[in-house]
């Protein structure tokens, strides 16, 4: 396992801290003492590979370590906060992401009885990484050498890689992903919603009609899918995107508040120094002076 690992860290030279997309698609890297503001994001549906270091994620109230090497799952686009951390030999934090595919996942269900996957799941933890998963990962990441190769080799290894995590103590949630009329797809849905329209009021009843859920059962599930309720997602999807109004588009703090569907400017203060740990001004004052250090 030690050879496989420091083939990937050789591979992962030129990874630093901001993201890398790389030559194969969905896959992507990084590495180093990332800033804890950049953490701060809407994440993908992904699944994650920590190889050394450790990354401690918060969804909601429930959070999450992964130290390195091991593997997570993000089924469904989630607002998280994070922070990461050399490992004890002081060895930089470092990891890979693999952007879900649900046509891939859809396609690989098709192939697989459907008494082989898990029916339920652990609730979101990092898993341990065995050595056919991570061979799988250094395979694609091995790609980025030979690019000729992507198009005819990559799909295969990003199959393996949905595999074998499907298999895992979190397949249940990629499962339900790519079950069309799960519970869990219909949350997914919803969640697009959401994205695209966070700044209006939301009517839970409404939606969770549209989908086909009594009112409890859409809560439940979607909790259990984004960790957070419906009006909290809605809330930190409005946090994030006021600051980067407010960082990197010039505007003021009630301007911003107003632009993402606030209508108190003093709720929307309270909120965002709660979720982010100081006030806006001062937190994106902060924000756009580590941006210019960095640029």
């Amino acid at each position: 396992m030690n050879k496989v690992l420091d083939e990937i860290i050789d591979l992962m030279k030129r990874a630093g801290t901001r993201p890398i997309e790389t030559e194969v698609p969905g896959l992507s890297m990084i590495k180093g003492d990332i800033p804890v503001h950049q953490l701060a994001a809407l994440y993908k549906p992904m699944v994650g590979f920590t190889i050394q270091g450790t990354k401690i994620l918060l969804i909601g109230e429930h959070s999450a370590t992964m130290k390195g090497p091991s593997y997570y799952v993000l089924p469904i686009h989630v607002p998280a906060t994070a922070s990461v951390h050399p490992d004890c030999d002081g060895r930089p934090y470092m990891s890979l992401g693999l952007e879900l595919n649900q046509n891939v996942l859809q396609s690989l269900l098709r192939d697989i009885p459907e008494d082989l996957i898990p029916t339920a799941s652990e609730h979101f933890a990092a898993c341990e990484i065995d050595i056919e998963l991570m061979e799988a990962w250094l395979r694609l990441l091995r790609l980025t050498k030979t690019p000729r190769d992507i198009p005819a080799l990559a799909p295969a290894y990003e199959r393996e890689i949905l595999y074998r995590v499907l298999m895992g103590p979190q397949g249940w949630y990629l499962r339900q992903l790519g079950l069309r009329e799960s519970n869990f797809s219909k949350i997914s849905q919803v969640v697009k919603w959401l994205r695209d329209n966070y700044m209006k009021p939301i009517d839970i009843g409404e939606i969770a009609l549209k989908y086909g859920m009594a009112i409890n059962t859409f809560h439940r599930q979607f909790k259990r899918a984004t960790g957070l309720s419906p009006i909290q997602f809605q809330k930190q999807l409005r946090l994030l995107e006021a600051r980067n109004l407010m960082a990197f588009e010039g505007y003021a703090v009630a301007s911003a508040a107003y632009e993402v569907g606030y209508q108190s400017p003093s709720q929307f203060n309270r909120e965002y120094s709660r979720f982010f740990g100081a006030p806006p001004a001062r937190d994106t004052e902060k924000l756009r002076r580590i941006e210019g250090a960095r640029d």
